[in-house]
């Protein structure tokens, strides 16, 4: 990995997910994720969340499932080694933003999906790029906390449609974190808080 803060940002997401995962509650992805930005040490902007959101996610459906704890860390570590893929600035230099990259992620761990399958590729991509289109109608410039809202919250509405799997939705997400980001959109971002 990067940088110690880029470390750190990793490390925070697996301490916690396997915490819930241990000793889970009724909160969703979303307040898993909104908790672990919330950590002392976890950045405003960092390319850990391009883990934080498959993280979350595979973390809340496993639990849910009750799936074997054996599986469930092959699976969060197999998704933390795919994230260190996707680059800082991913959003800005690739066009695609770590967030979205970090739900298909999510969906090829969760239906084990590889370049050769049939009926789950198109999924994968699918709610990538569904993804992709939600950041981007927003604009820029970047928030990854903005982005990792996005992307948890369209996952869950695309696991109920597309696997009958239903997590919990909070109703009315506002951002805790405008104060520390520079560049935040302020009233233009879906999720501002005054």
């Amino acid at each position: 990995m990067g940088n110690n803060m880029q470390d750190q940002g990793f490390k925070i997401i697996s301490k916690i997910c396997e915490e819930y995962y241990r000793f889970p509650d009724d909160n969703g992805p979303l307040e898993l994720a909104i908790k672990i930005m919330e950590a002392p040490g976890f950045s405003m902007h960092n390319y850990a969340h391009h883990y934080l959101v498959p993280a979350v996610l595979i973390t809340v459906v496993r639990s849910k499932q009750h799936c074997n704890e054996d599986l469930y860390l092959s699976e969060l570590h197999e998704t933390e080694k795919r994230a260190l893929n996707v680059l800082p600035a991913f959003c800005g230099l690739y066009g695609a933003c770590g967030a979205a990259v970090g739900t298909g992620i999510f969906m090829s761990v969760l239906t084990g999906t590889t370049p050769l399958s049939k009926d789950t590729w198109s999924m994968c991509n699918l709610i990538t790029s569904e993804t992709l289109k939600k950041i981007a109608d927003i604009g820029g410039p970047r928030c990854c906390k903005r982005g990792t809202f996005i992307a948890i919250q369209h996952t869950i509405f695309f696991l109920e449609e597309h696997l009958s799997l239903k997590l919990k939705r909070p109703e009315n997400v506002k951002c805790n974190f405008s104060k520390f980001n520079l560049e935040c959109l302020k009233e233009n971002c879906p999720y501002y808080k005054k």
